[in-house]
């Protein structure tokens, strides 16, 4: 039986996911369709396919990729009574789920990764991969004072 404040957390959690999963997707839906060309100087927004993971690696290895993402994920599922039940490391993982989510549903039905924001000194990326990153850093941090 699931107490109130595990609940708290397990929605908590799931609730970070989904938005995470929900927005990624919305936002590559609409760069997909709309393949807008925006520069605002220190940043800028266009449609990039992306058959490999983050910084270019293993290029053309989707299957790879995808099988590791669903890993990935099942892991995390499976595991989720293993995390904390503490706000920030609740959603900080929540964060990490949504984002491989994200990026496995386009490898799924995509067969590529779509980026679209681009700062100029790093690899094209998305909302996936912005929450994976900010979710990492937290993660280490949270667990490099424990």
């Amino acid at each position: 039986m699931v107490n109130l404040k595990e609940k708290k957390y397990l929605i908590l959690f799931v609730a970070v996911a989904l938005i995470t999963i929900l927005l990624d997707q919305a936002t590559k839906v609409f760069v997909s369709v709309k393949r807008p060309e925006w520069d605002f100087g220190f940043l800028s927004i266009h449609f990039v396919q992306n058959t490999g993971a983050g910084f270019g690696i293993l290029k053309g290895q989707m299957a790879i990729l995808a099988i590791i993402s669903a890993v990935v994920v099942m892991g995390l599922i499976y595991y989720y009574n293993k995390i904390p039940q503490e706000t920030w490391v609740q959603l900080l993982w929540g964060l990490f789920l949504g984002g491989v989510a994200g990026n496995l549903i386009d490898r799924i039905f995509r067969q590529y990764v779509v980026d679209f924001i681009d700062v100029g000194f790093w690899p094209v990326f998305n909302v996936a991969d912005a929450a994976i990153s900010v979710s990492v850093v937290g993660l280490v941090l949270y667990y490099w004072k424990k």
